[in-house]
């Protein structure tokens, strides 16, 4: 029985001080970029083709004013996606806004009607991630934060894949426990 949903944000804070100091050019210290490289949640997303070295090499390109000089596709978009927070930071906030308060207590009953797994706690990780939507590992939901789109007109309205952030999670949670 699901008795509590946990959002995991701890990548994305720190990506937001990374892309705060970024743009106002101001070096990140290699020791924090590797930091981040060494998250729990970001290795949730590594692969033969995208892990931390990328990670680092990418981050330090970007925070050293220096170009990426790499082949690897996956890399390319990583350093894509995070120039896209810099150019603004307004819109960044929006996309962190509501992630930041999102609460999925409402969904657990409806999790639990069709639950056949053992799993007490569900975690839901936002992550900066160069190519899918979402990964589903055991007990982890890791969704693409890079895909959080908030409405520009109405800031009530935010979608992953154009589908309502919260119907997209609890679609996804229901994959976890069938």
């Amino acid at each position: 029985m699901i008795k509590r949903i946990k959002v995991k944000l701890d990548v994305i804070e720190s990506m937001l001080y990374f892309w705060q100091a970024t743009s106002e050019k101001e070096k990140v210290g290699e020791a924090y970029i590797n930091d981040i490289s060494q998250y729990d949640d970001m290795k949730l997303i590594y692969d033969s083709e995208f892990g931390d070295e990328e990670v680092r090499t990418v981050l330090s390109a970007i925070s050293n004013v220096e170009l990426l000089n790499t082949t690897n596709k996956k890399s390319r978009k990583f350093w894509n996606n995070n120039m896209w927070m810099m150019e603004d930071l307004e819109y960044t906030n929006m996309m962190v806004s509501p992630v930041k308060v999102l609460n999925l207590d409402s969904v657990i009953d409806e999790l639990n009607e069709n639950n056949n797994s053992n799993y007490e706690e569900l975690e839901v990780v936002f992550v900066p991630w160069n190519h899918d939507v979402y990964k589903i590992q055991g007990d982890k939901l890791i969704v693409n934060f890079f895909r959080v789109k908030p409405d520009l007109f109405d800031e009530t309205k935010v979608t992953i894949e154009d589908m309502d952030i919260k119907e997209f999670i609890k679609e996804k949670l229901i994959e976890i426990v069938k």
